[in-house]
């Protein structure tokens, strides 16, 4: 991911209903949620949230795809490897972030170091 892209991304994650629609649907995995149950689950109004669910499908975050009536929505998993990729290897230092693939579990493991100072003993 380059950072024309990223900056889409993020621009699309900095509104608060499309931040917590998309956090909905990375919990929901790759079967997605029906657009009617993530406007229950958000309070919000039909077209309002398709208003944004539009606006992260255009920053290429979520895909959607027709069962019967409804719209199913999901987060493309793969885009937001990439972001969380393209976050710890280019904007992190080694000394606080790695990436590494694992290969018993054909996984990528983030590590992160401890970034801030242990309180001291003494601070109360």
């Amino acid at each position: 991911m380059n950072i024309d892209k990223a900056s889409i991304v993020f621009n699309a994650l900095s509104q608060e209903t499309r931040l917590r629609a998309f956090r909905l649907l990375v919990q929901a995995g790759p079967t997605g949620l029906p657009a009617g149950a993530l406007s229950e689950a958000l309070g919000t109004p039909h077209n309002t949230l398709s208003f944004h669910l539009n606006h992260l499908s255009q920053a290429g975050i979520l895909s959607s795809r027709r069962e019967g009536r409804s719209i199913i929505y999901s987060a493309d998993f793969q885009a937001t490897h990439e972001l969380i990729t393209f976050l710890v290897k280019d904007c992190c230092s080694a000394d606080f972030a790695t990436i590494r693939e694992d290969s018993t579990s054909a996984c990528s493991i983030i590590e992160l170091a401890q970034c801030c100072d242990p309180p001291s003993p003494d601070a109360s």
